[in-house]
């Protein structure tokens, strides 16, 4: 899920989120996850609840709250790790409730980004959000599409955890870097960037990837 592939430069498995952490935002899940079994709580309900916490998470950006939008996103991005958990532990997982899944977190992206530009009120950060939200919005659709053709298309450098992670670090660390460098926003401004530019270059590697894929069948 959080590797990417680069078959015309022989890259293979190229990682921005390393398998330390994974693990270790795993590690901290699981527990959470456990108890959320033990009490029999519906994977939708914690879908929503992700949503929930994403749509807080604009209106904290929005308001200029960057700290506390972090959290919101990072607990917005547990519960994306839970729904799942939960339906495949609890043998609740369906057709269904994957598009339902799939569905909800592209609406949390999308407050998230609106909440950021919002606060900005600028036309060149709201032109590099909206970069963000179609390169976002177009990894999850290439990968749907890839997979109506069964291929499995899971590749990309800036997929769903990069993203979260990005603009969760940006909001939290943001202050005290500003506060040391002198700067203003830039953390908040890097990560806007980032994601622009690499949402976008992992809908493309998608692309490439399934054609690689057609040409060999």
């Amino acid at each position: 899920m959080l590797s990417g592939y680069f078959p015309e430069f022989g890259m293979e498995k190229v990682r921005i989120l390393n398998k330390f952490f994974i693990d270790g935002f795993m590690a901290i899940v699981a527990p959470i996850g456990n108890a959320l079994e033990s009490i029999r709580v519906h994977p939708h309900v914690v879908t929503i609840a992700g949503l929930a916490f994403s749509i807080i998470s604009g209106l904290l950006f929005w308001k200029g709250y960057f700290l506390l939008a972090g959290i919101a996103i990072i607990v917005s991005g547990m519960c994306d790790v839970l729904d799942g958990r939960l339906a495949r532990n609890t043998k609740t997982m369906s057709p269904f409730g994957a598009i339902f899944d799939s569905t909800v977190d592209r609406y949390s992206e999308v407050a998230v980004f609106m909440g950021v530009m919002a606060f900005f009120d600028n036309t060149v950060i709201s032109g590099l959000i909206i970069m963000a939200v179609t390169g976002s919005l177009l990894t999850s659709y290439t990968r749907a599409r890839a997979e109506g053709l069964g291929i499995e298309c899971k590749i990309g450098l800036m997929q769903r955890p990069e993203r979260i992670t990005f603009i969760a670090t940006a909001a939290i660390l943001g202050a005290p870097f500003d506060s040391i460098f002198g700067t203003r926003y830039f953390l908040i401004k890097l990560a806007i960037v980032a994601i622009a530019v690499l949402a976008n270059v992992t809908a493309i590697q998608r692309v490439m990837h399934v054609r690689n894929k057609l040409k060999l069948q």
